[in-house]
């Protein structure tokens, strides 16, 4: 990296959990331009910041391309596959079973309006 690090920016322990699930075709893929760990660092600005996609700083790939490749994380399921396989390591290293046995399910009343009755949003 020939750029100042950002502070949203992975870390080398980060990156080394991370990219297996990221890496949708090989590093060296012949139409990859920029490393795939940049446009990693470009979503995490983004998410970090709350900028909006065109905001992202000149040093980091550009957003016409981190945009659609995180698209294409989103589409894979990448995120979720990784969320869960995190939960399964946190459980098993807290001494729990890998799956969970139970859930906790909460609801919410949600605000009357003339259409839905006189019950509605009586929390009872």
């Amino acid at each position: 990296m020939t750029r100042r690090a950002y502070p949203s920016d992975v870390s080398d322990e980060e990156w080394a959990l991370v990219a297996p699930y990221l890496a949708l075709l090989p590093e060296d893929a012949g139409q990859r331009r920029y490393p795939l760990r940049e446009s990693f660092n470009g979503l995490r600005y983004i998410v970090k910041t709350g900028a909006p996609w065109r905001w992202l700083p000149n040093d980091l790939p550009p957003w016409e391309l981190v945009y659609p490749q995180t698209r294409r994380w989103l589409a894979a399921g990448c995120f979720e596959t990784l969320v869960h396989d995190l939960r399964v390591l946190l459980r098993l290293e807290y001494g729990r079973t890998a799956e969970p046995t139970g859930v906790v399910i909460d609801s919410r009343t949600l605000q009357s309006t003339p259409e839905s009755g006189h019950r509605a949003g009586w929390d009872g």
